[in-house]
């Protein structure tokens, strides 16, 4: 039986989009949620201090892949588990590896058993197996467990991502037997969630929600958006997908997105979000703020003394101003790549609890419509 649970506290009155509550040994997490990204360990040039009093993030990601090619799952054990590693005492999840192993097109091979692929270290060959990763994610001790899945390429057509889908599916129940037929490696539960896939096609979208639903995990994950596909259609099937998956589950889109993705999907019904693109595009001189987007690098913010963003309760963006961050990113100054991360996420944080405030007040569909606008305005 699962030990994660999901309270569903409040929908709002003029769309799907819900505000609960999700508890983990590792603590309570509050929905919709955003989750940022520690791809080896730690979420790039930000410390674990800036994540819980600036950025106030409830929960991070670490990656399999990743981990496993380094440090190494005999470090990781003997840390205690990532937790205790990095040193972070809220849930954690992590991803199969899967994304990752699939995006090396060119030295990778599936199979039934799993998939062989090279080190973009070293060039070392691997094997990962459904079994493989959940033994991997044990040791890791992620309180959040992601299945093993194959993620087609954006614009897969029917038969491919029919053969995908199904290989999922199969991989899938893999994953669940290996899951439950091991334990917990240190003193907290783990838990498991299943991804649909199916690509563009609805047919194959609505026959993995109902295998994925019948499996009855924790929660359940929605793949395969947001890797080429027009976003109206990312649109169209995150909502059908969220008309088709248990409602007392949280549902968590896996990579997307953008602030404006993020809010049309919480309208859809979505609980949970990762993506890389506040701590990438921070490192890129791109700022989400409160009132647009700012392209910091730009000469007009060269004697601009205001701050960041005064919308934000974050140290950080009160209290550098555009000028200064200019500068840094100019003079490629280590501190402007921790400033533009820890402003984008705590700006990506600032927005869901936002968000999750409106609904309870049933003030969401309008406050979204009115942000979506300016979210998208280039300053």
């Amino acid at each position: 039986m699962p030990t994660l649970k999901f309270q569903l506290q409040n929908t709002d009155t003029h769309s799907k989009a819900r505000a609960g509550e999700i508890s983990t040994d590792h603590g309570k997490i509050l929905t919709p949620v955003f989750m940022p990204v520690g791809t080896a360990g730690s979420v790039k040039a930000v410390t674990n201090q800036q994540l819980t009093e600036e950025v106030k993030a409830q929960i991070i990601l670490g990656n399999t892949y990743h981990l496993y090619l380094r440090p190494g799952v005999n470090v990781i054990e003997q840390a205690g588990g990532l937790h205790h590693f990095n040193n972070w005492e809220k849930p954690l999840l992590t991803d199969s590896g899967g994304y990752q192993v699939f995006s090396l097109a060119g030295t990778r091979k599936i199979k039934e058993e799993g998939v062989t692929f090279q080190s973009h270290i070293d060039g070392s060959k691997h094997i990962f197996s459904p079994e493989s990763v959940m033994d991997i994610q044990r040791s890791i001790g992620a309180d959040i467990m992601m299945a093993f899945d194959e993620c087609p390429p954006g614009g897969s057509d029917h038969s491919y991502a029919k053969k995908s889908m199904e290989l999922t599916h199969r991989w899938l129940d893999r994953c669940i037997n290996r899951f439950e037929s091991t334990q917990n490696k240190y003193d907290h539960s783990q838990n498991l969630f299943p991804i649909v896939q199916g690509g563009v096609h609805k047919d194959l979208r609505k026959e993995s929600c109902n295998f994925i639903s019948s499996k009855e995990a924790a929660g359940n994950a929605i793949g395969g958006l947001s890797v080429g596909e027009p976003e109206n259609v990312m649109y169209d099937i995150c909502n059908f997908c969220c008309e088709l998956l248990p409602q007392n589950k949280p549902r968590y889109l896996m990579g997307v997105g953008t602030p404006w993705n993020i809010l049309e999907c919480i309208g859809m019904g979505i609980d949970m979000f990762d993506c890389v693109m506040p701590t990438r595009n921070g490192r890129n001189a791109m700022l989400f703020t409160t009132k647009g987007i700012i392209n910091i690098d730009n000469k007009k913010w060269e004697n601009d003394f205001s701050p960041i963003d005064d919308g934000l309760d974050c140290a950080t963006s009160n209290n550098y101003s555009k000028a200064y961050l200019r500068h840094l990113m100019k003079a490629k100054e280590i501190l402007g790549l921790t400033i533009g991360s820890v402003h984008n996420l705590a700006f990506y944080n600032w927005l869901v609890a936002e968000a999750r405030t409106k609904i309870i007040t049933g003030e969401f569909a309008a406050w979204k419509n009115e942000m979506v606008v300016r979210l998208k305005h280039r300053l």
